[in-house]
């Protein structure tokens, strides 16, 4: 009897194994996010700073009775406090909410991350994919394009961008996108040489496929996995940089709150209220390594290689 039910039970771990197995890329995928509890964690932070974010305007107006500009001089620098919701961080140099600052600051810093990730996602892949596949002149304007960019110092640059022109969220989002797609485009042009050899590609060219049908039917599918996983990590990058030029003055500017110039500001006041700088600090820091860790979970999801392991 003992022998029939530890027969019963491998044979059954073969057959989840062997559905595992063939199972879509997509659905092993979530099989393995289910069972790394790292990457939901990091999934379930993100969610919630998110939410917060989105919500911000409703809980500034029914929760905190404060928006992120309302100033009360006669309260400045109060320390946090749960006298009131409104002071549970504490008050600046004006008096303002700095729990409703800081979830108004997510609501920017998030867009400007994950905004100009999309837009570095979109653009790189464009360049990328299209370069690698059809080579020859366009694939030596890419590479000279991408070699360019690679040596322009980024960080100068959006200083003086930041010194001629006043940036706003969206300006400020597609510029860091539109300079943040280079490693992007060169991992998808190298995939994509490797891919328009395959069997599969040259079988669609041999019955007469157009060439946009080809790579956006055939390669963009088998590399858009990892495009994401790029993509992920991008929006941690571009939230540190928006950080850092915020840091510096140059980047979103008063009164709009982001996470970058709210550490600007306190610094300025450290030896005074030094507590104004751990909820900026400690929200950049959660948020970015969340993305990372989400990017590395989903990389081990996501890498074809690693089907059909443990």
């Amino acid at each position: 009897m003992a022998t029939d039910a530890v027969t019963a039970t491998v044979a059954t771990l073969r057959q989840r194994e062997a559905r595992r197995a063939s199972a879509g890329l997509w659905r092993d995928a979530l099989w393995r996010l289910r069972r790394d509890p790292t990457t939901l964690i990091a999934l379930t932070v993100i969610g919630v700073m998110v939410i917060l974010a989105l919500a911000a305007p409703l809980l500034g107006d029914g929760f905190f009775h404060k928006t992120e500009r309302d100033q009360d001089i006669l309260s400045n620098y109060t320390k946090p406090t749960f006298a009131q919701a409104w002071l549970w961080l504490g008050t600046d140099e004006l008096g303002r909410s700095q729990i409703v600052r800081l979830l108004f600051g997510a609501r920017v810093s998030l867009f400007i991350g994950s905004f100009g990730a999309l837009t570095a996602l979109v653009i790189g892949l464009g360049m990328g994919v299209t370069a690698g596949y059809f080579r020859g002149r366009w694939d030596d304007i890419v590479v000279w394009l991408v070699t360019t960019l690679n040596s322009v110092p980024l960080l100068y640059l959006l200083l003086i961008i930041g010194v001629l022109f006043r940036l706003e969220p969206l300006p400020f989002a597609v510029l860091l996108g539109g300079l943040g797609w280079l490693g992007i485009a060169n991992y998808a042009r190298g995939q994509t040489i490797s891919l328009r050899e395959r069997e599969y590609v040259l079988a669609g060219r041999t019955v007469g496929c157009t060439p946009v049908r080809l790579m956006v039917r055939h390669i963009v599918p088998n590399i858009l996995p990892l495009m994401i996983v790029l993509g992920m990590i991008e929006v941690g990058q571009l939230i540190l940089t928006e950080s850092a030029i915020s840091f510096i003055g140059f980047g979103i500017q008063p009164p709009t709150p982001s996470w970058g110039n709210m550490l600007t500001n306190a610094s300025q006041y450290l030896g005074k209220a030094p507590y104004l700088i751990y909820p900026p600090g400690v929200a950049v820091f959660v948020t970015v390594l969340c993305l990372y860790l989400i990017g590395d979970g989903l990389r081990d999801a996501l890498d074809p290689r690693l089907r059909g392991a443990k």
